[in-house]
């Protein structure tokens, strides 16, 4: 069973501004406006993703020549080798879901988390 990655955080990208001016400046203090600053929280999502999908590939990866390998007739010809294929394949397959589990969490959380917050407060938490 093959499970897709969900959606990475986006990090900032080159160029990218903050949103544009809105109403709810006209009713700031001052007629101040608002500056905008990439959400610190945003980007500890961004590099966590980018931390944690190296992990998750090598950890898959170190599963993919065992099983390979199982599979051939030439590694060995025994009762045992089918139930070690099938021992194999059960961890690639929970390795799979773990994957997914971990990644959507942090989809979800950055999904949940504003890219950009107003400068001088405090970056919003998701679920808080």
């Amino acid at each position: 069973m093959i499970y897709g990655d969900p959606p990475a955080p986006t990090p900032l990208q080159p160029g990218e501004t903050p949103p544009a001016p809105s109403a709810t400046d006209l009713l700031a203090p001052g007629g101040q406006h608002t500056t905008w600053v990439f959400n610190p929280e945003y980007q500890r999502l961004v590099d966590l993703w980018l931390q944690v999908l190296p992990l998750m590939e090598q950890l898959t990866g170190s599963l993919d020549k065992p099983h390979q390998m199982a599979r051939s007739t030439d590694v060995w010809d025994a009762p045992v080798a089918k139930r070690y294929v099938d021992d194999v394949a059960e961890w690639r397959n929970r390795l799979a879901m773990y994957r997914q589990a971990v990644l959507t969490a942090i989809s979800d959380q950055a999904a949940d988390t504003p890219r950009w917050i107003p400068g001088g407060v405090g970056a919003p938490r998701a679920f808080s």
